[in-house]
């Protein structure tokens, strides 16, 4: 019986290897029996594969996932907080008094 090394035979007319494909970390998901308010059927992935057109159905959870980290992650970097007294004071007393300043224009 024939043992295969599991390696492909090479052309000696091949220049030069195509790079190894890179994956990225995996997930394993279980579906729901049931679509519910935070979860889905298999049946209901696989009819938003087909209305989007893509042929894969780990496209539709990206997609889904990018809607998702669109919508509810920060588009900004996050700042320090709230700010200190004294940086307050230090905007206060660069600002001058309220209502001292000069109208240079109107928006209205």
């Amino acid at each position: 019986m024939h043992q295969s090394s599991g390696r492909r035979a090479t052309s000696s007319k091949s220049a030069a290897k195509p790079a190894p494909a890179t994956k990225g970390a995996a997930l394993l998901m279980r579906f729901r029996d049931a679509d519910s308010a935070n979860g889905v059927s298999r049946a209901t992935l696989t009819q938003l594969a087909a209305q989007l057109g893509y042929e894969r159905e780990t496209e539709v959870l990206h997609y889904a996932l990018r809607k998702l980290a669109d919508e509810v992650l920060p588009k900004y970097e996050l700042d320090d907080g709230p700010l200190t007294q004294k940086q307050l004071g230090a905007i206060r007393k660069a600002a001058g008094a309220a209502g001292q300043g000069k109208l240079k224009s109107s928006l209205f």
